[in-house]
Order: C-alpha cells, then structure tokens, then sequence
C-alpha cells in the first residue's frame, strides 16, 4: 500500500514545493496522516507486507540540486522508513519526481545525471545494510528519450551497488508515465530497461517497475472506469515471459464509490495475482495523509478506535489475493517482490497483499556480494499496496 503524503504538492513538471509535503508521521507530532497506525493495522490484519513511501527530491536535500540529503529533512522522512521497517514489512523508497525537477529532464537539459547518481549514492550508502527497503528509482517518467533514460538508470544501478547495496530491489520505470499499456512499446523503454544489469553483469533483483489507472487518459483522476486493464497487463506479461523478466506493480488504484470500477478493479487485480509467475508484487494508490474523502483512497477510516478498511480495499485488493487459487498465489513457492502497499511476501516479512510467486527477480545469476534477495524471496511472500 502506498503510505502517502511525502509527495504531495509534486506536479508532473517535477515541481515539488517542499512546503507542501504531509509526511504521515502524526503519530510523532509531525502533522499529516497515521502512518505508523495504518502500517501496523495492515500489516498485522490484512498480512501487507511491503509499503511504498513517496518522498520528493526537493524535500531530501531541501531544494539544494546536487546538494547531501538534508540532516533534518531526511531525519523525518528516515522516521517514516524505520516506522514501516518495524512492521516487518519491505519499504519502498519512490523518488516522486517524474523524472525531472523544476521542468527539467533528469540528463536530458535538466539536472545531470551525475547529480541524480548523488541522491541514489546517498541512500543507497543509508540503507546498505537493510536488505527490506526496496529502491523505485522514479516515478512515472513522461516524454523524454527513453534510450537516454535508460542510460542514466544503468549509471544509478551501478552507484547503488557499488555502495553496498547489493541485494535489495530496484525497481526500473519506463516512459509515458510507466503506463502498463504502453510499456513494451518503443516509447515505453521496457526492452532497453530490460539490458540494464548489475556492475557484474547479472540482473538479479533488476525488475520493471509498472503503472496503471482505470480512467480515460490512465491519469487517475477520473470518476469513472473505462477498462479493467487486462489487454495491457497481458501484454506486459507476455513481455516478461519471453524476456525471462520479472515486474512489480507499483501503483495501481481505482475510485471506491463507483460501480463499474469495483467491478474492473477487482478483475484487473484477479489478473494480475494470477500472472504472479512474472507480476511479483502489486501495490495500491493509496493511503498515508490522504483523507477518506480524496478520490482513490483506501486511507482506512477509524471506528471506536479501530481502524477499518473500505470496500474497495477490501474486496479488490485483500479480496483478490485471497480468493487466488493456492497454486498460483503469491507466497506459494518461491516469492518476489513488490512496493509500498499490497505485495507478495518476502523472507522474513509478514503480511499479506497481493502478488507474486515465482522466482524473485529475473532469471540470471545473483548480485556479486551479499546473500541475494533470490534466496531471500523463495522462503517468503511479498505484498503490496500502493
């Protein structure tokens, strides 16, 4: 589930005023949503075991491009990451900048990418030794060289290993705002994300990263559902099938209140859980500082002190992985991976959420040093929620 608020106020041009974010840290006297409660009361009652934590740029090293994390910004985001950590869940850190910052394209006329290589180094060298945080290098990238792109995410991949992290998840997201139905095309970039691999030439725990909503221009912000996604979802585990791949659904969400998208909400997750042999996690948009009210929440509501989930958390998310027949659900055999929200299960994770069985990450020899989340993903299952 993606525990949200860290990225409010980001636009699609990469602005993000730093004034504008909500870390939901309210448990801490921090302002925004219950975090911490909402983690705990998914992870202990749904069985999510992974969460997604959008952050901006601008906020980790407070609006200094190129700059060291900021002590105190990253102080408080680092908070959210350690109060997910504690649930036993993997959390995922997203970089919610849309591959840019302030309207220009990371190494496309924009900031360098040896400037968004610091920002990975950097947490890569924080979070080294944590083998439950997953790395989602951006989110939804959109009209930029994707060929480009991918050579600035190969330079990031290099960088985060080389500082020791060696067998954590990184998730890869191509073009077009990583939508599933454009993925595999030239435009989408999956191929030439697909090359990208470790500094010893292996693409264990290299996964692609995919989006998609259920409205009219897969933007999301629409009350209604126009389609229940599995011509594209089919078309990227086609993909993954024949590349030998794997990928992770990290954002997906629909509006509780309409029919018609309950209904193909719920069949697009079916899908999905089915094909969990190459979609290892799924995770939903979202909770975290987002009011029951805003249109695609599954913030979960408080009754007598409790917390509740609505309907369509409850019966398109928790409902779906739970009704997959056992031979295919995810955590069966061995697991995967997946983002902030609904997932499979991983080793030493508990939870429940949506995806995955089958191999970790992709076919290929594990990272160079360090156990290897391959061997860590067969004995568990992951779950995602956005």
């Amino acid at each position: 589930m993606a525990i949200s608020g860290g990225d409010f106020g980001c636009q699609i041009d990469g602005s993000c005023p730093t004034g504008s974010s909500k870390l939901p840290l309210n448990s801490f006297g921090m302002g925004g949503g219950d975090g911490e409660g909402q983690m705990k009361h998914f992870a202990q009652s749904n069985g999510m075991n992974m969460f997604r934590l959008p952050i901006s740029w601008q906020f980790l090293v407070n609006n200094n491009l190129g700059g060291t994390l900021d002590a105190s910004n990253f102080a408080k985001y680092d908070k959210l990451v350690q109060t997910c950590l504690t649930t036993g869940a993997y959390c995922m850190i997203d970089i919610h900048n849309f591959a840019r910052w302030n309207g220009g394209i990371i190494g496309q006329g924009g900031p360098t990418d040896e400037q968004f290589v610091s920002l990975w180094r950097q947490l890569a060298t924080k979070y080294a030794d944590t083998e439950k945080v997953v790395f989602e290098l951006m989110n939804e990238p959109h009209h930029l060289d994707v060929q480009i792109w991918a050579a600035t995410c190969q330079k990031v991949i290099t960088a985060i290993r080389e500082a020791g992290a060696v067998s954590q998840m990184i998730l890869l997201p191509g073009s077009n705002f990583d939508s599933a139905a454009t993925l595999v095309s030239p435009e989408g970039g999956a191929e030439a994300l697909m090359a990208l691999t470790n500094p010893d030439g292996s693409t264990g725990n290299l996964l692609l990263d995919v989006h998609k909503y259920l409205d009219n221009d897969n933007s999301g912000t629409h009350a209604e559902c126009v389609t229940n996604n599995i011509n594209a979802f089919q078309q990227v585990a086609d993909f993954l099938r024949r590349m030998g791949r794997k990928g992770l659904v990290s954002e997906t969400g629909a509006p509780p209140s309409a029919p018609e998208c309950m209904t193909q909400f719920c069949e697009q997750n079916a899908f999905i859980n089915r094909n969990s042999d190459v979609f290892v996690g799924l995770v939903g948009w979202a909770a975290g500082s987002f009011d029951t009210s805003y249109l695609l929440s599954m913030t979960p509501s408080r009754n007598n002190g409790r917390f509740e989930n609505n309907a369509l958390a409850t019966k398109c998310f928790i409902g779906t992985w739970k009704e997959t027949p056992e031979d295919v659900k995810p955590g069966n055999g061995t697991v995967v991976s997946s983002t902030t929200g609904s997932a499979t299960a991983l080793p030493s994770a508990t939870g429940t959420s949506t995806i995955g069985n089958g191999t970790s990450t992709a076919t290929g020899s594990s990272i160079p040093t360090g156990s290897g989340i391959q061997d860590i993903l067969t004995a568990l299952n992951i779950l995602l929620s956005k």
